[in-house]
């Protein structure tokens, strides 16, 4: 993990947390059209737009996925997140609509 710290280093604190911000958004907005899609796909099993659309959507995800896991080694030392804080955030990226929720309380210095 030392690789992504020292690529990361390079950047501000602050451009950091903006960039976690709109990965934390973006990985959310990706959950909902990836749902979309899902219902789509189940409503018009014989057309190819819906599967198009689904593999787009899929990989837009991936992205915004893999870009929030590589964010958390360099946002638990800003935000200075313990363990605990550090496996939550893991799991919430697996949970539909949960980085929204990292982003707004965990993603804090002021937090108690």
């Amino acid at each position: 993990m030392n690789f992504i710290e020292q690529f990361f280093s390079k950047y501000s604190q602050e451009q950091m947390i903006r960039w976690f911000k709109r990965i934390c958004l973006a990985e959310a907005v990706s959950w909902f059209f990836l749902f979309t899609a899902m219902i789509w796909i189940r409503t018009d099993k014989e057309s190819i737009l819906p599967t198009i659309y689904i593999i787009v959507i899929g990989n837009l995800h991936g992205l915004f996925f893999s870009m929030y896991l590589l964010f958390l080694s360099s946002m638990r030392k800003i935000y200075q997140w313990d363990d605990e804080d550090t496996v939550f955030t893991i799991i919430a990226a697996f949970f539909p609509f949960a980085t929204i929720w990292i982003d707004k309380k965990l993603a804090r210095f002021d937090r108690e």
